[in-house]
């Protein structure tokens, strides 16, 4: 009997994740249900040890876990989930019987433990799951509830708690030993390190040249078609026998590879040469080998194949990607969007190849539907692939939706489709070219031909690739139709050189597959582990390419020396082993940890070869974690954080950025020292370019004291540009309510700290200047701000056009701007410097513009600034896109933090709305009396409040149902 059917007339509480999945339901489950969000988690461990009661001390309250407890944890219900959880248990109150209907993963299944727990129900409980937000999906679900699986709930409770070990533990020796609130976790350092050690790859990279010959050659009859042209192309592939070296034969070091004895080396000579040889050869066909060619098609999507694909064609990161997915999802457009399958249910099969044969015709579909196994071990997260929902698919012209949202629906429907679809068949045929030179040397020329006699699966959907040199599988190379001994003349004989490329960087899809095939950390989790590398300034972005920062390396450098395990590649996937162990009982939860905080013999009931038998082959897999953390005394900070760049010059990172440094020649001393460019690429800082930097003039410019104070004024070169301040006089507080801040101001764009003055040093201090008086008394200023030089009246600014109009704009020239339309932007718009084409994207136009901080690109409506690699006069449209779309992935800047006060405030008012009529008359009364001395006093206490008030709040403040959903998820399941 379902539960339905037991209480009739009963109203029953379902509990999802986001508001914006409760609403879709809700229209699916009618009356007698209320559907109401838990936003997210509503419990976790506590973030601060102010969060843990007060009954709990010392390492307890620390960590948030009580290691010498069974490793219980301390759970709390979040700050601002405490007001959604009263209203759940009201709403529990009025209801006889509850629905947890939270995703059916570990970390769903762990939310709606936490909600029992929380809630404490006196009426029956249901575990109601579902893949797909569709009305027979629902229904379904709502009849056949199932009980709370108990050991997905252990499995992701030991996750979450050993990486608040790993995170609280680790982090703190950070802190200490490189830089104040850095982090370490259990999948992204080791993600760190992956980035870090691909570019040490490019860093002692050495670049080898190599030459071969490209041939034109003629089959000397006129083409009847294009499927049987003329000439063809073909390279040089042997000289006597011995196989001409190309890029694979050759090391990270430039030179040949051991073994390549049979493998012959040209240089430009070399090459040239023997293209005069072959001027006069007579060339034939020496083979001619032709081969079928199958290509099946690509598997449905699972959730790494899905980020990755939506990062080659669409442009999108992990993230933006997770957030699009789960707006479909909670929509009811696709199925759970986190998943290691690639399974299809039969109604999805059934649903895929009635749209083949609609789509297509009857000639593209398969006798028999096609089933894929999935290659992730351990694959669990949820029981299908990511797939249109429904039992018929939807084509995205009638689904309504539009721009991200569409895009990213079509590219999942297209590859569901097409993954019902035939086999592509066609030839794939190699042919061989020789001919004799004429110093007598034998020479051999490869050509090779793809030619795809029936599309099939193509026809829908070709798989991109993170090598933008490399060929997809829809391309077609057609080859002349010529027989063994036919002969061949060459029309042209061109010699080419090339140079070897460093190994490339990651992007965001390399990246997530290499974690996969590492089997490194669960694939869900892959977008926050790289929104958490970047916000923590581990890595940028260059384009699309992730590139390790120099603060990276010193931590990397950390971790490897002295907590090797903890990095080790093949410990990491051991112990996500150990941790599947858990969940699928065959391991317990308790002794495990035990062993991998406490150490070697700490915990029984343990599987042999798990992640605690696994280390570098240092000796450090023997200690526990503890153990690790507590004797720092062998860490020395300085060593961790330089870096060798020559004999005498070294990369240090310090607390305020990396810098270079020569020594002095004089033993104690400081040495000579110059900044590093925040943004710069580590393979990019060569032994010229440290010499260029602290060839620069640096350090503090004495220009004199001040006639007034008589303190001295200097220029210095700061990290956010050069400026002139002034040195207080010793014992000066420095700190508390009675601190004195010297007086500074930034140099203008025409001035260097070596040649700064004392007079315009004094100018520039005496900023920012009155102008005078408007009509009405209010004053008007200029200043020189982040944004260049403006003018001041009150709350309206307007932008000057140079520097030197702060010292020299006159007040009836100040009216005169005022008196003119404020422009959006410093001035009118001026035209293009260059224009593109039209997005991808956005299929608008692109063109490239100055602005105040350079130039940069814009398609109307997002607007991307160019890097300094970028030149205006070389840039071209596809990077042009390519900037525009990682400025999309960012998102927009949120301008909307400062509002979520007022409306807190509304929402208490409507809260207490007695109270407020009572006051209001009285409120307005006080208001008329009140001075204008009163008024600008109130108003900037209230600002102050406000401004207090979103601080404190500004984690709650609303964004979309879909991504603070996300966001509260995600933080339950980062590292610390």
């Amino acid at each position: 009997m379902s539960p339905s059917s037991e209480t009739a007339h009963g109203q029953r509480l379902v509990i999802v994740e986001s508001p914006a999945k409760a609403k879709t339901i809700k229209g699916y489950l009618g009356p007698g249900y209320i559907v109401e969000a838990s936003v997210g988690h509503i419990r976790d461990l506590p973030s601060t040890a102010a969060e843990v009661p007060d009954k709990y001390t010392g390492e307890v309250r620390r960590l948030g876990v009580d290691v010498d407890h069974d490793f219980a944890p301390i759970y709390v219900v979040n700050a601002d989930k405490k007001s959604q959880v009263s209203k759940l248990k009201s709403l529990l109150a009025e209801s006889d019987e509850l629905f947890l209907a939270t995703d059916e993963d570990r970390e769903g299944e762990a939310i709606a433990w936490h909600l029992q727990q929380v809630l404490k129900p006196k009426v029956p409980v249901h575990r109601m799951v579902f893949h797909e937000i569709t009305k027979a999906a629902i229904q379904e679900a709502v009849a056949n509830p199932r009980e709370l699986n108990q050991r997905l709930v252990d499995a992701q409770e030991t996750r979450r708690i050993l990486d608040r070990l790993y995170g609280f533990e680790v982090s703190p020796v950070l802190w200490k030993k490189v830089m104040p609130k850095l982090s370490a976790g259990r999948v992204q350092s080791v993600a760190t390190r992956l980035v870090v050690e691909r570019e040490r790859e490019r860093m002692a990279f050495r670049s080898a040249s190599y030459w071969d010959l490209v041939g034109t050659f003629g089959t000397g009859r006129t083409a009847a078609d294009a499927a049987n042209p003329e000439n063809f192309g073909a390279r040089l592939s042997s000289v006597d026998g011995k196989r001409i070296a190309s890029g694979r034969d050759f090391g990270q070091d430039g030179l040949l590879k051991a073994g390549s004895t049979n493998t012959l080396h040209l240089d430009e000579q070399a090459a040239r040469a023997l293209a005069a040889a072959l001027e006069q050869t007579a060339f034939s066909v020496r083979g001619v080998e032709s081969k079928p060619y199958r290509r099946s098609p690509y598997a449905p999507f699972r959730t790494t194949t899905l980020q990755q694909e939506a990062s080659r064609k669409l442009g999108f990161g992990a993230k933006r990607t997770m957030q699009v997915a789960q707006k479909l999802y909670e929509n009811g457009f696709i199925t759970y969007m986190r998943t290691d399958s690639t399974t299809l249910s039969e109604t999805a099969i059934n649903a895929a190849r009635a749209q083949v044969t609609q789509l297509y015709g009857a000639d593209y579909l398969p006798d028999a539907p096609r089933t894929y196994a999935s290659k992730v071990k351990n694959a669990q997260e949820a029981h299908e692939a990511v797939r249109p929902s429904g039992e018929r698919f939807r084509t995205p012209a009638e689904t309504g939706l539009s721009g991200d949202d569409f895009r990213l629906y079509e590219l999942i429907w297209m590859r569901t489709v097409a993954s019902q679809m035939k086999d592509a068949v066609g030839q794939s045929v190699t042919v061989k070219v020789g001919g004799r030179a004429a110093d007598g040397r034998d020479v051999e020329f490869s050509a090779s031909g793809k030619i795809i006699t029936f599309h099939g699966f193509l026809k829908a959907y070709v798989e991109g690739a993170d090598d933008p040199n490399a060929e997809l599988d829809d391309r077609e190379r057609r080859l002349p139709q010529v027989t063994e001994g036919d002969p061949l003349a060459a029309e042209q004989l061109t010699p080419e050189g090339h140079a070897t490329k460093p190994p490339a960087r990651y992007t965001e899809a390399s990246l997530v597959k290499e974690l996969e095939d590492r089997e490194i950390g669960r694939p869900s989790t892959y977008a926050s582990i790289i929104d958490t590398i970047i916000g923590r300034r581990y890595v940028f972005k260059k384009g699309t390419a992730l590139v390790p920062s120099f603060l990276s390396f010193a931590v990397v450098n950390l971790l490897e020396k002295h907590f090797g395990r903890l990095v080790d590649y093949d410990f990491t996937a051991r112990m996500e082993d150990d941790l599947d162990r858990i969940a699928a009982g065959e391991a317990k939860s308790v002794p495990w940890l035990k062993r991998f905080y406490f150490g070697e013999g700490a915990g029984e009931g343990l599987v042999a070869g798990g992640a605690a038998e696994a280390g570098n082959g240092d000796g450090d897999h023997l200690g526990g974690l503890k153990e690790l953390v507590t004797d720092l005394g062998a860490i020395d900070a300085r060593e961790i954080s330089s870096f060798r760049i020559s004999d005498d010059i070294t990369l240090r990172v310090g607390r305020y950025g990396p810098y270079v440094e020569r020594a002095s020649e004089v033993e104690g001393e400081p040495g000579q020292r110059a900044d590093i460019p925040d943004e710069m690429p580590p393979d990019e800082l060569t032994v010229e370019l440290a010499e260029e930097l602290l060839a620069r003039p640096s350090g503090d410019f004495e220009l004199g004291p001040d006639p007034v104070s008589g303190n001295m004024l200097v220029a210095k070169d700061g990290r956010y540009g050069p400026y002139v301040t002034e040195i207080l006089p010793e014992g000066t507080p420095k700190t508390g309510k009675n601190a004195v801040k010297p007086r500074t101001a930034s140099l203008f764009k025409t001035m260097s700290p070596d040649t700064v003055t004392l007079d315009e040093a004094l100018k520039l201090l005496s900023l920012p200047r009155v102008v005078g008086l408007d009509q009405e008394g209010v004053e008007i200023t200029a200043q020189n701000g982040r944004y260049g030089p403006y003018l001041k009246r009150g709350t309206d600014s307007r932008s000057l056009t140079d520097e030197e109009q702060l010292f020299t704009v006159t007040l009836e020239e100040a009216l005169a701007i005022y008196a003119q339309p404020k422009l959006r932007g410093r001035a009118a718009a001026a035209p293009p410097l260059k224009e593109l084409g039209t997005d991808p994207v956005s299929e608008r136009p692109v063109v490239v513009k100055d602005g105040r901080f350079g130039p940069y690109v814009t398609d109307g409506e997002t607007n991307a600034t160019l890097r300094k690699d970028d030149e205006v006069e070389t840039i071209t449209p596809e990077r042009g896109y390519e900037l525009l779309a990682e400025k999309r992935a960012r998102g927009p800047v949120k301008k909307t933090a400062k509002k979520a006060p007022a409306k807190k405030a509304v929402a208490k008012k409507t809260a207490t709305k007695t109270a407020a009529k009572k006051t209001t008359a009285a409120a307005k009364t006080a208001a008329k009396k009140t001075t204008t001395v009163k008024k600008a006093a109130t108003k900037t206490a209230a600002a102050k409040t406000a401004a207090t008030k979103t601080a404190a709040t500004k984690t709650a403040a609303p964004k979309t149902a879909a991504s603070s959903t996300a966001a509260s998820k995600s933080t339950a399941t980062d590292e610390g």
